[in-house]
């Protein structure tokens, strides 16, 4: 009897030790998968940055935010062209001051027939033969707030500006504004082309003007530009 509970009480024993084993946690069990994502995690924030109390953090790449711009020191270069030459050399200008383009253009387009000297019913030849004429501008009105230099191209016709460029300048207000005048031709110079503009604007610090042919070169144009200085 006594063996039989000896053999009884050895099977419990062994029962008991091995539930006991059981509840122990394998290696690679949930606890050592809980470490792994710990450490997981802990290694993604090593190398990110917060920003500091009371800065901003950098802005991601495609922001609508636009830099600031100082308005004080904007420049503008308008140009009327009817054939391309001036235009030419207004973007040239431009692209060396960074500065803005503004195109005069005529309400009514100038025509091969208009720009031909020879004829002297052309539009253009009387134009020039009228003092009084005022060719009207087309497309929309300019505005000049913010700009401190302006430079303003046109083509010699018949020795002086084209008359629209006498509407144009007699419709704005130059004040505190420094203008510099350039014109473009084959051969002729500027003539009195810069101090008509300036009589008939009557306002602004208006500059000397300078001729230039058509091909002057970006050299000669930052020469002049800082000459102006």
């Amino acid at each position: 009897m006594k063996k039989i509970l000896l053999i009884m009480l050895s099977f419990v024993l062994t029962a008991a030790l091995t539930a006991c084993g059981g509840t122990g946690t394998p290696s690679g069990g949930e606890a050592g998968s809980r470490q792994e994502s710990d450490a997981i995690h802990a290694s993604d924030s090593i190398g990110r940055t917060e920003a500091p109390e009371g800065t901003d953090a950098p802005e991601a790449s495609g922001t609508d935010k636009e830099p600031e711009t100082d308005v004080t020191s904007k420049t503008l270069v308008i140009f009327f062209s009817a054939t391309g030459t001036t235009k030419a050399v207004a973007q040239k200008i431009s692209a060396i001051e960074g500065a803005d383009l503004y195109e005069i253009k005529a309400e009514v387009p100038y025509t091969s027939a208009d720009l031909d000297w020879t004829n002297s019913n052309s539009r253009s030849t009387k134009e020039q033969n009228d003092s009084s004429a005022r060719p009207a501008i087309g497309g929309e009105k300019l505005s000049l707030q913010g700009y401190t230099k302006v430079y303003i191209g046109f083509p010699i016709w018949w020795g002086e500006e084209p008359r629209i460029m006498d509407t144009f300048v007699e419709s704005y207000n130059f004040d505190g504004i420094t203008v510099i005048p350039f014109c473009t031709s084959s051969s002729s110079g500027i003539g009195r082309s810069d101090k008509n503009l300036a009589e008939k604007a009557g306002s602004g610090s208006w500059k000397s003007g300078r001729r230039f042919g058509g091909s002057v070169s970006d050299s000669e144009l930052r020469a002049f530009i800082d000459g102006l200085k």
